[in-house]
């Protein structure tokens, strides 16, 4: 098992890639999650909670998508610029990803009222939200940020 983590870690296939980049989404999902169910039990709206946990989620999904995903990429640009293409994908990516999560939250609460939407909802929004902009994201981290 460990073998084939290591081969899927070195290969620079676009399968192996993308399966990386998957998995940097897993783990950013979950960041997104847990900040917005954090921010929504400090009292803030699900709609700016939501916000502020993209973001955070953001800032980690680039640093695990430099040093992890496409480490066999060497982009030759300063990181400031790196990361500037990295928050203009990301937010496009990001608005797909939000007009699906409040198209979630909409449909749940008509067809499964207040209590459906104030338990899990939200989650299930963020994860259909960032199956959504997973694709946009992949193809175009790979080509406009860590593109060679």
């Amino acid at each position: 098992m460990l073998k084939l983590l290591d081969r899927i870690h070195r290969s620079q296939s676009k399968k192996a890639t993308f399966l990386r980049f998957a998995c940097v989404g897993v783990t950013i999902s979950i960041i997104d999650a847990g900040g917005l169910y954090l921010f929504m039990a400090l009292g803030l709206n699900v709609y700016i909670g939501r916000a502020i946990s993209y973001t955070a989620a953001m800032c980690a999904g680039y640093m695990l998508n430099r040093y992890f995903t496409f480490h066999h990429l060497e982009t030759g640009r300063a990181l400031w610029h790196s990361l500037l293409r990295h928050f203009s994908v990301h937010a496009t990516g990001g608005v797909l990803n939000f007009v699906v999560f409040g198209g979630v939250l909409i449909l749940g609460q008509k067809m499964g009222g207040e209590v459906a939407a104030s338990a899990t909802l939200p989650l299930i929004g963020v994860w259909i939200g960032g199956m959504a902009g997973l694709c946009f994201n992949f193809f175009f981290s790979r080509k406009l940020v860590f593109d060679t």
